[in-house]
């Protein structure tokens, strides 16, 4: 994949792979840190190395790649994914996990550990990132970030070619939605923007400690080129169709026109009917239309 600046290391013996964190093993070490998990930072640790595995299997993550994990919170998938990849970079927000991480990697990975960074910041905030250039983005998103975390981290590292992330549920089905869905609004269209949105599949609850309220399913992404068209002005399209969004698209735009008549010349003019709605639309007919704007 492009920007992969690591060679591929060989194969890992059944002996030289990371031992995945279990129940006891989550619960031990929260305790010896003090954790108590919060949902503001949406904390729900994975305790199932079967969970791991599949999302790592689902990622295809190789030899090849460089990964970026954000929120990897005790590492319960970090230990899984440096056992396929050759490097993981994991950003983590959380002071106490930040600073755990690396000891935890040397406990069940040994020599594998020299394998992860461990970035201590927002992932909302970051620019850029040490070492290798990712070349996939794998990880359990904390519930209450998960969109904007992921638009970002789109948007700022276009080395990422595929994506694999565990969401809330109904997060998954928004995502994954296509014109004319029930489900289909901002989220749908901005991810389309960059890449092929694709259902991968359902994680039950109880494979999280805490358990949390709400069901989680795995996205994957596939980058493809974006349309031609300024990224900017077709997403502030996007919100303006989607904040009215039973409106027709010439109701909806007219603050963003001007008019309405200017709006409906414009969507004429980009092959779209001023009566439809937003969510009829491809992200390709909003960056067409974005083209119209004067």
């Amino acid at each position: 994949m492009a920007g992969l600046l690591v060679e591929a290391g060989p194969a890992l013996t059944t002996s030289e792979a990371p031992r995945l964190l279990g129940a006891a093993d989550i619960r031990r070490i929260a305790h010896e840190v003090g954790l108590r998990p919060t949902k503001q930072r949406g904390q729900n640790f994975v305790t199932d190395g079967n969970t791991v595995r599949r999302i790592v299997r689902e990622a295809g993550v190789g030899p090849d790649d460089v990964v970026v994990e954000i929120g990897p919170g005790l590492g319960s998938l970090t230990l899984a994914l440096m056992a396929e990849a050759a490097h993981v970079t994991a950003i983590e927000i959380d002071d106490v996990l930040a600073a755990r991480l690396p000891a935890t990697a040397a406990e069940f990975a040994g020599p594998l550990a020299d394998r992860l960074t461990v970035v201590h910041a927002d992932a909302l905030r970051v620019d850029s990132l040490p070492g290798p250039a990712p070349t996939a983005l794998v990880a359990n998103l904390p519930y209450n970030v998960s969109v904007p975390v992921l638009l970002h981290m789109l948007q700022t590292f276009d080395s990422i070619a595929s994506v694999l992330v565990m969401v809330q549920a109904e997060v998954a089905h928004r995502l994954a939605a296509g014109p004319g869905s029930r489900t289909y609004g901002v989220p749908s269209v901005k991810a389309s923007w960059y890449a092929d949105v694709r259902l991968a599949g359902a994680v039950g609850r109880t494979v999280f400690w805490p358990v949390p309220n709400v069901d989680s399913a795995l996205v994957r992404l596939s980058r493809r080129p974006p349309p031609s068209a300024d990224r900017e002005a077709t997403f502030r399209l996007i919100d303006a169709a989607f904040a009215q969004r039973r409106k027709t698209l010439r109701a909806a735009l007219t603050p963003h026109f001007g008019t309405g008549e200017a709006a409906e010349q414009a969507l004429r003019a980009a092959g779209i009917d001023p009566r439809t709605r937003g969510e009829q639309l491809a992200v390709e007919d909003f960056a067409r239309l974005a083209g119209e704007r004067r």
